[in-house]
């Protein structure tokens, strides 16, 4: 193969490991020429959650050598670009005691996470800079094989105390009812889902003065085969959360939390009348977006001034946010999907001035504060904890108060599913049939009898919604993604996923609470037909 001809170190470099090693020998001696190209041919990219994939053998996998190159290609781009004091401080070696969730560094679940200056995950032109760089020195650094040198540096510091200390310190910023935390009688079950979160969640649950969340002894400790579920995503619902449900049952809780293996997401269920209602994130936003309101307004000072308040959520994600800040005076934004765009635009928004109390993203992602630029289970799991004892002083749940807030604000029915696709080129084809639909640049102007109003193509640019037919929104070529809003108002999204091989699609109608039978049976048809 040419690459490997043109990089014969690198690929040396790559059968360091001897798994790896076995990977590729396996995969020649059995003539499986084009997995080899698939794996050796092209590169790691930044997706919408920083550079993911399986991990193994092949340079658009994560194993030793991605890992090595992605590192420190890293800091020969903070060496170039920092001023001379940040890099005397990159120079420390940071070596965690303890595995650590993911904005605290890379996780090793899959997932290897940049975070720029400003604290937030990086985007273009930083992932662009990162790759080019990777591929302008692929051999790694002398000594970057030996292991023991995390054991032997005198450069090596453990931060963690400190920086848990100085998190949970934070944390009580956005603790509101630490009396009624201390004397609530709800229990609580934590899911870690093997991952990292579970010390994590447990100290933030006595930072708010709760007695410790019931841990489900199966999958509080992290384990890399995730061996008693068949997906590790607390996003696909209550049938990979079974031993937590149970584990609650048995122990009379009220609530489960459930944070993603790195402990950026959150999961909830509730028990009503012997059933579990596990919400979407969606649904989770709405109670969020009420709460950090009704606590900011409750707090502030008298001369705060709502007009300087701010909340985000993704574009693909539901508009309740947007309902509420039309209600409430307050400012609502939208930002491609990712959490890199959000916490960069939180940092714009911060430097200025302004507060921003919640953003988040549909897949069960949530930025209570800005203590973190990113999504964060941790803070979400006992913000969510410290509400439920909070409504449950008034004689109401979680799900009751969800239909307040929709009754309030107007409901947002909402449906959010993937289709799994292997191949590109057919992800591009199908892409490529809607853009031409009815001739060359023609979209669809109707999905069965519904009536299609605008159409947003970001991939393109293209938003026939705008005077000069120019997305407002940043382009993103490197992703698909197109927007149809209906005449009825609904607005239904297909894209693509930065992180997995799925189409996404994601579609909502808002009604007022007197048209919400109406909306509804208007959506399911529309789904029916779109979908």
């Amino acid at each position: 193969m040419l690459f490997l001809i043109l990089n014969p170190k690198c690929f040396h470099c790559l059968l360091q490991n001897q798994k790896t090693k076995e990977q590729i020998e396996n995969l020649l001696q059995n003539g499986k020429h084009k997995e080899l190209r698939d794996r050796l041919c092209c590169r790691l990219t930044f997706g919408t959650a920083g550079l993911r994939s399986a991990m193994g053998a092949g340079f658009c996998y994560i194993n030793d050598l991605t890992v090595i190159q992605s590192t420190q290609v890293s800091c020969r781009l903070l060496i170039r670009s920092a001023p001379f004091s940040s890099i005397l401080l990159s120079h420390r070696a940071l070596f965690f005691s303890l595995l650590i969730v993911q904005y605290w560094g890379p996780s090793q679940l899959m997932c290897c996470s940049v975070y720029w200056e400003n604290g937030a995950q990086i985007k273009s032109p930083h992932d662009k800079e990162i790759i080019k760089c990777i591929e302008e020195c692929v051999e790694p650094w002398n000594g970057s094989w030996n292991e023991n040198l995390v054991d032997t540096s005198p450069l090596r510091q453990d931060p963690l105390k400190k920086i848990c200390d100085s998190y949970m310190e934070d944390l009580k910023k956005i603790c509101y009812h630490r009396e009624l935390n201390m004397q609530t009688n709800l229990k609580f079950v934590h899911t870690s889902f093997h991952g990292v979160g579970h010390d994590y969640v447990q100290w933030a649950f006595k930072a708010f003065g709760f007695q410790p969340p019931i841990p489900v002894p199966e999958q509080k400790d992290p384990d890399p085969d995730f061996s008693t579920v068949k997906c590790p995503n607390p996003e696909e619902g209550e049938s990979v959360l079974e031993l937590s449900l149970r584990l609650a049952e048995r122990e009379n809780a009220k609530v489960v939390v459930a944070t993603d293996p790195d402990a950026d997401r959150l999961a909830v269920a509730e028990q009503q009348n012997g059933c579990w209602k596990v919400f979407t994130g969606n649904e989770l936003a709405a109670l969020f977006g009420w709460w950090m309101f009704s606590r900011w307004k409750e707090n502030c000072s008298k001369d705060a001034d709502v007009k300087n308040v701010y909340m985000l959520a993704t574009t693909v994600s539901s508009k309740i946010l947007r309902a509420i800040a039309l209600k409430e005076g307050f400012n609502f934004e939208e930002t491609l999907p990712g959490f890199k765009w959000i916490g960069s635009r939180v940092k714009d928004l911060l430097d200025n001035g302004k507060e921003v109390l919640f953003a988040f993203e549909e897949s069960i992602g949530f930025m209570c504060g800005t203590s973190v630029l990113d999504k964060d289970g941790v803070s979400a799991a006992v913000v969510i904890a410290e509400m439920a004892a909070y409504l449950e002083t008034k004689n109401l749940s979680l799900a009751q108060k969800l239909i307040e807030v929709y009754e309030t604000y107007g409901y947002h029915i909402s449906k959010t599913s993937y289709f799994l696709c292997y191949d590109p080129p057919t992800i591009k084809r199908i892409f490529e049939r809607l853009r031409n639909f009815d001739g060359p640049q023609s979209y669809p102007k109707f999905c069965g009898d519904y009536s299609i109003l605008h159409v947003r193509d970001i991939t393109t640019g293209y938003d026939s919604s705008q005077p000069n037919k120019k997305s407002v929104l940043p382009v993103s070529k490197s992703s698909q993604m197109i927007t149809f809003t209906f005449q009825n108002g609904c607005v239904a999204t297909l894209r693509t996923s930065g992180t997995e091989p799925k189409i996404k699609y994601y579609a909502e109608m808002c009604a007022l609470p007197e048209q919400r039978s109406v909306a509804e049976g208007s959506f399911i048809n529309l789904i029916a037909h779109f979908f």
